[in-house]
């Protein structure tokens, strides 16, 4: 059986499972496009306010197949480029999607796999899964925006500890470094990570989708533009109906219900 990325909704959370057991659910060209087809479905679907990736079965993803990079050294170099450029389509789309999107990680979380784990807005843990950048154990550098994503949320020495030394690094040591955000017991990842979704739904889709927004362009814009976008999206969201909605249930010391 291939590798396929499956797809099925729980209330408001759309689940994307990666599914490929056989290969620890390693990552192919059909599954970033499938990624990349989903999400742009999702953007524009009200009834969808997060997403929650997972693998089938006890990981998340164990990276690239080695047997098909082993097999695309036979091809012209150009084969693999565009394998490449599949997956960074989706880690951009994945940035870029307007909603919460939460990795939900069990066992083996590795090389391309935890790079899409970083490319999430919030991963949620088992405590006995293990990371690793195993690219430079098998003579590859990384791809899938591993560089940019740890060099952002690590200090340099640990960034390049496992990006050098393709060492294991557990959950915990994550979750106190604030890569993790949750632990979860064995095998509840997805159900915590579906029950984060659920809490998140609940907010305003509008200003998760500014929060978003801001967040990713706080990382290289000067302080001027932020605060300016940050007064333009305040604005925008306080004259959104879910402004007026919020504010008022706050008031009224009563859930508000968003649209």
């Amino acid at each position: 059986m291939g590798a396929s990325l499956k797809t099925h909704s729980q209330g408001q959370t759309l689940v994307l499972t990666i599914s490929n057991p056989e290969h620890r659910n390693a990552l192919g060209p059909d599954i970033y496009a499938a990624g990349v087809e989903a999400l742009s479905v999702a953007e524009s679907n009200s009834d969808v306010r997060s997403v929650v990736i997972a693998g089938e079965g006890s990981h998340f993803c164990a990276g690239g197949n080695l047997q098909r990079l082993l097999g695309n050294r036979q091809q012209p170099p150009q084969v693999q480029a565009e394998s490449i450029e599949g997956l960074h389509n989706w880690i951009e789309t994945i940035r870029a999607f307007p909603k919460p999107v939460i990795a939900a990680v069990e066992g083996a979380c590795a090389g391309a796999g935890f790079s899409l784990a970083l490319a999430c807005d919030l991963i949620v843990a088992a405590r006995d899964a293990v990371f690793v950048m195993a690219y430079s154990n098998v003579g590859l550098s990384p791809d899938g925006g591993t560089t940019w994503s740890l060099m952002h949320a690590l200090p340099r020495a640990t960034a390049m500890q496992l990006l050098l030394a393709g060492e294991r690094i557990d959950t915990g040591r994550l979750h106190q470094l604030g890569v993790v955000t949750q632990v979860s017991d064995p095998s509840a990842a997805l159900g915590d990570a579906l029950a984060l979704g659920e809490k998140l739904n609940a907010r305003a889709p509008n200003a998760m989708a500014s929060i978003k927004e801001l967040a990713n362009d706080a990382v290289t814009a000067p302080l001027h533009q932020q605060l300016a976008a940050e007064r333009d999206h305040f604005v925008r969201n306080l004259h959104h109906a879910n402004g007026g909605e919020g504010i008022q249930a706050f008031l009224d010391r009563r859930p508000a219900l968003y649209r």
